[in-house]
């Protein structure tokens, strides 16, 4: 199996030699590199193409990693049915740079495209709607940043005064707490609730 990915992982890299930075297999798994502008050709060439046939588009997601010069990874994952092999494309985008839209291509990038937008920011020029998906219509930032913080900026309620639901700056009830997952038989380094009693004589 390994020794066809390689085989196609070749091919495909011959093929687009302007498109594809490099490829890896990875666990039984090809995964490809390309120049983020050449995304759409890129995956036409994949659905068209007789040694390819990656007609399934199976997800399109991102990973962030503040870090980096480029800060975003934006990832797309085909089927091959008539080969039964799947591939991983990945494209490298910096904070504020456009992705192109692949919904020309296959229409149902549509909803995953939207939902790359709203979860992490990046934008995707010639997508016919680019809205908001899972969050609300008011909802400010991006939920999957690193940077994003874990409660949010505003929260939501319903108001019985005014009869409707409030935004409001998020308040929390408690304090967050430290949790410590260390096993108490390796040894805490620190006094755990009620071990103080033992010291006394």
């Amino acid at each position: 199996m390994s020794e066809a990915l390689n085989e196609l992982g070749n091919l495909i890299e011959t093929r687009q030699t302007n498109a594809v930075r490099r490829f890896e297999v990875v666990n039984g798994e090809l995964i490809v590199w390309i120049i983020p502008a050449s995304i759409p050709g890129f995956v036409e060439f994949l659905r068209t193409n007789a040694s390819c046939q990656f007609t399934q588009m199976i997800d399109i997601t991102a990973v962030d990693c503040p870090a980096r010069e480029k800060r975003f990874e934006l990832v797309y994952h085909f089927l091959s049915m008539v080969l039964n092999q799947r591939i991983r494309i990945k494209a490298d985008i910096s904070d504020g740079e456009n992705a192109p839209s692949i919904t020309d291509i296959h229409p149902s990038a549509n909803w995953f495209e939207r939902e790359v937008f709203d979860m992490y920011g990046i934008r995707f020029s010639g997508h016919p709607d680019l809205r908001r998906l899972l969050t609300d219509y008011g909802f400010t930032g991006h939920p999957l940043r690193k940077d994003f913080p874990t409660t949010g900026y505003v929260e939501m309620r319903y108001d019985e005064v005014e009869k409707r639901c409030v935004y409001e700056p998020v308040s929390l009830t408690q304090e967050y707490r430290q949790f410590d997952f260390m096993s108490p038989w390796e040894g805490a380094e620190y006094i755990l609730p009620g071990d103080e009693k033992g010291d006394i004589k």
